[in-house]
């Protein structure tokens, strides 16, 4: 059985699980087109209002396959290159996704699949869930943004740690340093996730995309930039449907229903 990415509807949510059967759920190439397209899809569909990703049989991603790497150790750099390169255009496409992504994480996210948890904008763990950037074990560095994402959330004391130790991490440590949103028993990540993701799509879809992408230039730009791209956002919500039908609801005491 080969790996792929799994893709499902439960209502509202698109529902994306990685899969490798027998390797869990370690990651390919195919996986990552398989990802950009899926976001792309439902960035166009209306009626896709969050998204899940997870792992399948109650774990989450083992990262990148050694053995595949051994054998790209024997072909041109610029293959490898290619393949990291891939990953990071899915990566960038989690991040530019105007629906929310939530990662419902069970028994480990590792390496790259580290880097993926990190890519969605929430994360729920299993309270026995382990992450861990092994990277530095054999002798690699890391990838898929794993560095930018833990260097921009973490002290740098605790980013460093986990980059150089390599050392798995509890869920419960990770939700304490702010890393993680929502702990629970093993086995309901997915589960807690789906009852987010139905939540989240009761909100103003328009408020959410923009949402997403003033809290992803904020990290970044100055405050006189950011106040100006809040009052943009404002504005322009304002004046959208989502914005008329929010604010009537809100006044006639009733729940919003967004198109």
């Amino acid at each position: 059985m080969s790996a792929e990415l799994l893709a499902e509807r439960v209502d509202q949510t698109l529902v994306l699980t990685l899969s490798n059967p027998g390797a869990r759920n370690a990651l390919h190439p195919d996986m990552y087109a398989a990802g950009v397209e899926a976001l792309a899809t439902a960035e166009r569909d209306a009626s896709v209002r969050a998204v899940v990703l997870t792992g399948a049989d109650n774990f989450f991603c083992a990262g990148g396959n050694l053995n595949r790497l051994l054998e790209n150790r024997q072909k041109d750099p610029s293959v490898q290159a290619a393949s990291i390169d891939a990953l990071a255009e899915w990566i960038e496409a989690l991040r530019a996704c105007p629906k929310p992504i939530i990662a419902a994480v069970e028994g480990a996210a590792a390496g790259a699949g580290f880097s993926l948890a990190l890519a969605c904008d929430l994360l729920v763990a299993a309270e026995n869930a382990k992450f861990v950037m092994a990277y530095v074990k054999v002798g690699l560095t890391p990838d898929g943004g794993g560095s930018w994402f833990l260097s921009q959330a973490l002290p740098r004391p605790l980013a460093t740690e986990i980059l150089l130790e390599g050392k798995p991490v509890a869920a419960t440590r990770l939700a304490a340093a702010g890393l993680v949103n929502r702990v629970v028993a093993p086995g309901q990540a997915r589960a807690e996730a789906l009852n987010w993701a139905t939540d989240l799509a009761q909100l103003s879809p328009n408020a959410v995309g923009r949402i997403k992408a003033l809290i992803e230039t904020g990290a970044r730009e100055t405050l006189t930039s950011q106040l100006g791209a809040e009052r943009d956002n404002f504005v322009a919500s304002l004046h959208h449907a989502d914005g008329l039908e929010g604010i009537s609801a809100f006044l006639e005491k009733r729940p919003a229903k967004y198109a």
